[in-house]
């Protein structure tokens, strides 16, 4: 599913313009993006956490040059679903085998 796609339901659902949605939906995502930029945790009860996880300092490869490097210290962002939300995704979900 595109943003686009959830536009379109979300448009189609509430009977809003799309054009109205698009931008609600985009002021919803810039304002995720600023707050993690500055260090604030996103907390949405019922669907998940948009927070910040600090990746250690590691030791890496140049596989090409066959040397090691320095990988520092840094921040990422990351997802963290609420258990309901898990839990819908496990019963109301097919397992695909590959």
């Amino acid at each position: 599913m595109t943003k686009a796609d959830i536009v379109a339901k979300i448009s189609e659902k509430l009977g809003l313009e799309k054009g109205d949605v698009q931008a609600t939906v985009e002021s919803f995502m810039e304002e995720v993006k600023n707050s993690l930029e500055t260090g604030d945790n996103v907390y949405l009860r019922g669907f998940g956490s948009f927070i910040i996880k600090t990746r250690a300092e590691k030791t890496g490869r140049n596989i090409s040059k066959n040397t090691t490097i320095k990988i520092p210290a840094h921040n990422i962002p990351a997802f963290k679903p609420a258990k309901v939300f898990v839990e819908g995704v496990k019963t109301n979900t097919e397992t695909k085998v590959n």
